[in-house]
């Protein structure tokens, strides 16, 4: 943050501001130091809710807010971990169905449950909840076959 309001960055210093703002207000509500995990998953939600607004304001037609918005995320998204790939998040999912013996939609949670500390803060829980789904219902017509 310091760099930034060195450098006049005004759009990353805001959102660094923003971003450190929120992790303090969540380690004040949970009345404790915050873990990697916490930390991940609290600056996850920052960058979800930067996301949305993206879409909000494009939506509405103000491409103005938007970009705003777009710079804030861009100015976050180096502080998170690295995304998984493609071949790496279907590799985690085959395993987690493998883990749990998941064999049909039901057992959608129990995947997820596994599945979701995994990949938290490298990939978006929705694409994850829905690529599992695709695999549970592949997996399920192969059987039948």
């Amino acid at each position: 943050m310091t760099a930034a309001m060195r450098e006049h960055d005004e759009v990353r210093r805001d959102a660094l501001r923003m971003a450190v703002a929120a992790l303090q207000r969540a380690e004040k509500d949970a009345r404790h130091p915050l873990s990697s995990d916490e930390e991940i998953g609290v600056l996850t939600r920052e960058i979800r809710t930067r996301r949305e607004s993206v879409d909000a304001f494009a939506n509405g037609g103000r491409p103005d807010l938007a970009a705003g918005e777009q710079a804030k995320l861009d100015a976050l998204n180096p502080y998170m971990p690295a995304q998984l790939g493609d071949d790496e998040i279907d590799a985690l999912i085959g395993a987690a169905i493998d883990e749990t013996g998941a064999v049909e939609p039901r057992d959608l949670g129990r995947v997820m449950k596994v599945l979701a500390p995994r990949v938290r803060g490298r990939a978006d829980g929705r694409q994850i909840h829905s690529l599992v789904t695709r695999e549970l219902a592949r997996r399920i017509s192969a059987a039948r076959r």
